[in-house]
């Protein structure tokens, strides 16, 4: 393709005036006006008007481009004829061209002031009919969508559209319609297989009508928004043009008012007090029916309706807070002592930040009525948050106000209950919380149970900070085992272990019988328990390291009456004692302490702590041939397998004292079982017990059946320090065993366990294992005794 330099005055037949174009393509069977100002297309536009009205139009690749070459034009264009050309006042010409067929610009020449090309007409290549019919369809249906929804195509087009059935010149009469890019425009242009050019529009035409569509829905939903929006507009102004004509008073502005005032008045931090004007600010300039105001509202009435400021005047004597103590409670002295050192401590100084307790103890010793107990002896308010199966962070520090229905967490809901900033707090079952993927709640105590950091509690619905420090948290636990330790770092903990039997007889006389009497509507001349009877209840009906089953054989009993009562008469009087005790409860549940009282081989009672308190667990050791596996069995956790491995080792470290064959551990299989360890126990002071039960299946010699032991125990055979151990003895005097092997490590814990319990029991003292043995075992006569190393010494207490 060579740029010519001859110049006729008029094109041939193959030659035809150029018009380059600025944007726009023009496509057969198209009718477009068209303004040209440029002095060559002017002159082109003249010698094509003189010489058949025929013209070549092709679009420019840069639209600024002012004078194009061949480089700046595209190669397809369109045959256009010249329908009609006016003369503009402006010397600019406006011409009506009609699109006729495309064509291949060959050679470009250079005329007497314009521009004419020789060409190649292009033919659209043939198509299949089926599938050209197919695609028609499809896209007269498209289109006739697309027309609905854009209001910017004439429907008439409609009709135009549906008779042309030609796929080629629908294809380019929908191309003229549509909204394309200039490059799209050329590529279909330039596109000589139809079918190719309708698909590609199909594409375009469903693209755009999903387009149209969500801008429909958007539409309509903005339209509905704002004549809701205006609606309740016009409504307001109606009902204040009414209110106002009617003389009565702005309600919503007398609210405002009022709230107002009592963010004045009420002794709200300064933190508070700016949050609460700068909330109240937001709400004057609101729509009082608006979704927001109602919002804002509920959180300036939370903030005032926490006890900012306002205390419970406490009573601080030492004597009346005694009494009440000893009224309600029996026992429990250390408890009672570091709430009355509380008392005696806040009469000496002004200022005195509130204890964080925790009491942990088994079911039914008095923990959750403790808390009640020591409000009233203080003359504090009570409130009580249980925690248990909590797993959500936001129920104590509350949800954040962007959520719907937003509020503020446990703690400060709480102390907007108690009504005073200084209550006793109880947080019952502490040890029952959970974590799950909303957070943590045990880290979200660390902050209120912390007596450095509660001054500025900063609940996340309030985000203000609150002070909790007069406050006198009361924690209840069955175990430490739920508590996480940083979370125990910051509680006094307080050991409550279960009640002796005298205990309980004591217990159910003053407290548990006339609450049952009084419950059942019963009085002193009705019923009567000899003590013989509430012994009998206390040793055969319940075993228990608490109170609350005795209560409910009382309160069965009493009812058993009550009805007696009705079906006699109101003169009816019972006097209930052991004799008569079965036709009231039923047949005793334990008849006796559920032990083996005879000396058995491999059979030994250990001791063990559980959330319900201390229990004697017996265990079991079978040797059977094999080779040398040790089974272990009954929901053993892990430090109670390791136990038994360390005791094992230790057992073959010691074969030939023992008079054992030193491959025994290979030719005999070891099976240690605990059999009803439901509340599945665990720790490694089982130590002692299980290497006693095995040395005693291993050696023949039977276990004492009258004593229980505690230790854990070394690789060496030491006997090492354990825990629990007044729970434990409480469960060896309950179970009636006459004597306990316990650490002499422990020996400084004995003093913490009740006179009557040390009275009952033996306590023999050991540190090391060697010794343990010679005290379990029933040695025979004619065989040697095991001895201790030398240095170790053991000790007994007196009865």
């Amino acid at each position: 393709m060579l740029f010519k330099d001859q110049k006729p005055q008029a094109p041939g037949p193959d030659v035809l005036p150029l018009l380059p174009l600025r944007d726009v393509v023009v496509f057969p069977h198209m009718v477009m006006p068209l303004i040209v100002g440029r002095k060559k297309s002017r002159a082109a536009l003249a010698a094509a008007f003189a010489s058949g009205k025929r013209i070549f139009l092709v679009a420019q690749k840069v639209g600024r481009t002012a004078e194009p070459g061949l480089d700046d034009i595209h190669r397809v264009g369109t045959i256009a004829s010249i329908i009609q050309m006016l003369h503009l006042p402006d010397d600019n010409l406006k011409v009506l061209v009609e699109g006729q067929t495309r064509a291949r610009l060959d050679q470009l020449h250079e005329m007497d002031g314009y521009l004419s090309v020789s060409f190649e007409e292009l033919a659209n290549v043939d198509v299949d009919p089926v599938q050209a019919e197919a695609l028609v369809r499809s896209v007269k249906d498209s289109f006739e969508q697309y027309v609905k929804l854009n209001k910017g195509i004439p429907p008439e087009m409609l009709l135009t559209i549906s008779s042309i059935d030609d796929p080629a010149r629908l294809s380019d009469t929908l191309a003229a319609q549509m909204d394309f890019k200039l490059e799209d425009r050329q590529a279909l242009i330039e596109d000589l297989e139809p079918l190719r050019r309708l698909d590609h529009i199909l594409q375009y035409v469903q693209g755009e009508i999903e387009i149209l569509r969500v801008e429909r829905k958007i539409k309509t939903r903005v339209k509905k928004q704002m004549e809701r929006t205006q609606r309740e507009y016009y409504l307001n102004e109606q009902m204040q043009a009414i209110q106002k004509e009617l003389g009565d008073r702005d309600e919503f502005k007398d609210e405002l008012s009022d709230v107002e005032r009592q963010i004045m008045e009420k002794p709200l931090s300064d933190e508070a007090r700016l949050r609460c004007f700068k909330e109240l600010r937001k709400l004057k300039q609101m729509s009082p029916m608006s979704a927001e105001a109602t919002v804002v509202r509920t959180y300036i009435d939370q903030v005032l309706a926490l006890p900012w400021g306002e205390e419970t005047v406490e009573n601080l004597d030492l004597g009346h807070a005694s009494a009440i103590l000893d009224q309600d409670h029996y026992g429990l002295d250390k408890v009672k002592d570091r709430i009355l050192e509380h008392i005696a401590v806040a009469r000496l100084v002004e200022h005195v930040k509130g204890p964080v307790l925790c009491l942990v103890g088994p079911p039914g010793v008095g923990k959750t009525s403790l808390g009640r107990s020591i409000a009233r002896a203080t003359e504090r308010e009570f409130v009580r948050q249980a925690l248990g199966g909590v797993r959500d962070e936001a129920e104590i520090r509350g949800h954040r106000r962007t959520y719907i229905g937003a509020l503020p967490g446990k703690i400060l809901q709480c102390m907007k209950k108690a009504g005073s900033n200084n209550p006793v707090f109880l947080l019952d079952e502490v040890d029952k919380m959970s974590a799950d993927f909303r957070g943590d709640p045990s880290a979200a105590l660390l902050e209120v149970l912390d007596p450095e950091q509660n001054h500025s509690f900063n609940d996340h619905y309030l985000d203000l900070d609150y002070d909790l420090s007069k406050v006198m948290f009361i924690c209840t636990a069955n175990s430490l085992e739920g508590i996480p330790v940083p979370l125990q770092d910051r509680l006094e903990i307080i050991r409550l272990p279960g009640y002796t039997d005298l205990e309980k007889l004591v217990i159910a006389e003053r407290y548990l019988i006339p609450k049952q009497r009084e419950s059942n509507g019963l009085n002193t001349a009705q019923i009567v328990f000899t003590r013989q009877s509430v012994e009998r209840m206390v040793r055969q009906y319940t075993r228990e390291a608490g109170v609350r089953g005795l209560e409910r054989q009382l309160a069965t009993a009493c009812r058993k009456v009550a009805r007696l009562v009705v079906e006699r008469g109101e003169d009816t009087a019972v006097r209930v004692t052991s004799q008569n005790l079965d036709q009231l409860l039923g047949v005793p549940r334990y008849l006796d302490n559920g032990l083996d009282g005879h000396d058995q081989v491999g059979l030994v009672n250990g001791l063990a702590v559980t959330s319900y308190g201390g229990e004697v667990l017996q265990i079991e050791v079978a040797v059977v041939p094999g080779k040398g596996k040790l089974i272990l069995t009954g929901l053993l956790g892990d430090w109670l397998k390791e136990s038994a491995t360390a005791g094992f080792s230790y057992i073959r470290s010691r074969a030939e004292q023992l008079g054992l064959d030193p491959d025994f551990h290979e030719t005999h299989d070891f099976h240690v079982h605990y059999p009803g360890n439901a509340a599945r126990a665990d720790g490694p002071s089982a130590g002692t017990a299980m290497v006693t039960a095995m040395v005693s299946a291993l050696t023949g010699i039977p276990t004492r059946s009258d004593v229980a032991m505690t230790g854990e125990i070394s690789l060496r055979g030491r006997v090492l320090p354990i825990g629990g151990l007044k729970e434990k003895s409480l469960a060896a005097h309950r179970y009636g065993l006459s004597q306990i092997i316990i650490p002499k490590a422990n020996d400084k814990d004995v003093a913490e366990i009740p006179q009557v319990v040390r009275d009952s029991l033996e306590m023999l003292r050991v540190e090391h294992m060697d010794q343990v043995l010679d005290y379990a075992l029933r040695w025979p006569s004619d065989r040697a005794r095991i001895t201790a190393p030398t240095g170790v010494s053991a000790t007994a207490s007196e009865h």
